[in-house]
């Protein structure tokens, strides 16, 4: 895969943009035609990798590039190719972004408007659903994988945690996605999941471009579960049949009969009006459904009528543009 890789010094780094678990990511200028990119190094020491022992590589960064390579997809961010640096040292050339999701909202002064944020979650129920098309489970869906450029466009990134699942569904490991973005099933310990897991860090992805907080931040596993509890009511087997099965079910946690996730959405002082509309609230609740077989699609939120009623989505060409103070490094 890395033979004939061109160098990476075609490219002049000009900053550090962040550093994520599997590797650093720089903005870059291509040296012959001026076009900004981001150069994303490729750790080389990821815990403990079979992969990295064997082949030199890590298979982490074997994911990504496999699946980036191979992906067309407005909403997902586009690798243009992939170079070596001094010492064998390899980096993924990415189409460079202005923003990413969560330090422009930690900036913002005011959340995004609802038709901002319909025109945002179209855009990230898009490239999820192309991901489901296409057999891949991201398993690591939050706001600051998610960029945004002054076109206002969004764009899936990171793929270090992705993995294509199959059916049947193998056991895989529930140690995935960021704790405040982790679907209930994981947190109890399924080791066999499918792409709903995606779909609860969406609910809670929209929850966040609503209010410009994350709706839930438990300190350790427990304290987020109990975190979701109180806001969704303590699932049983009646709303999610099989839960007793899962390891971490015999857990004594906090007894909480009632959804009280309305509140998080209080009516604005302004005109009156809630900040999210009975429909809006009806996608959110199936995004944040306890039971993964019941939790509403990719393709199915797509087509729900949030997303035809007034305030319709912004087009992207009339998303705002944010100036460079709000991208920090970038």
């Amino acid at each position: 895969m890395l033979e004939g890789c061109k160098s990476v010094f075609k490219y002049e780094k000009l900053n550090e943009i962040n550093e994520g678990t599997y590797g650093k990511v720089y903005k870059a200028r291509d040296k012959k035609t001026g076009e900004f990119v981001a150069l994303k190094k490729v750790k080389m020491d990821v815990g403990k990798d079979r992969y990295l022992e064997e082949y030199g590589f890590p298979l982490t960064s074997l994911r990504e590039i496999n699946i980036l390579m191979s992906f067309d997809h407005p909403s997902i961010v586009k690798v243009k190719e992939v170079v070596m640096g001094d010492l064998d040292s390899v980096f993924l050339v990415m189409e460079y972004m202005e923003h990413d999701l969560k330090e422009l909202m930690q900036m913002m002064k005011q959340p995004f408007s609802t038709s901002e944020v319909k025109c945002l979650m179209l855009q990230l129920l898009e490239g999820v659903k192309y991901l489901h098309d296409n057999w891949v489970l991201h398993r690591d869906l939050k706001t600051s994988n998610l960029l945004l450029n002054n076109q206002g466009e969004l764009k899936v990134c990171d793929f270090g945690m992705s993995r294509q699942y199959g059916s049947p569904l193998k056991p895989y490991t529930s140690l995935v996605v960021t704790l405040w973005y982790r679907a209930p099933e994981l947190l109890l310990g399924a080791k066999q999941y499918s792409t709903a897991v995606d779909m609860w860090s969406v609910g809670c992805i929209m929850a966040e471009m609503l209010t410009k907080k994350p709706l839930f931040t438990g300190k350790g596993e427990i304290d987020h579960l109990d975190k979701i509890f109180k806001t969704l009511g303590t699932p049983d087997e009646t709303v999610w049949p099989g839960l007793s099965k899962l390891r971490g079910a015999k857990a004594n946690f906090v007894k909480q009969p009632y959804n009280q996730l309305r509140k998080k959405f209080p009516f604005t002082p302004f005109t009156g009006s809630p900040v999210l509309s009975d429909s809006g609230f009806d996608l959110l609740n199936k995004l944040l459904t306890y039971d993964p077989e019941k939790r509403i699609t990719a393709d199915d939120a797509l087509n729900h009528p949030w997303f035809h009623e007034v305030p319709l989505p912004k087009s992207k060409e009339s998303m705002p543009t944010y100036p460079p103070q709000y991208a920090k490094k970038r």
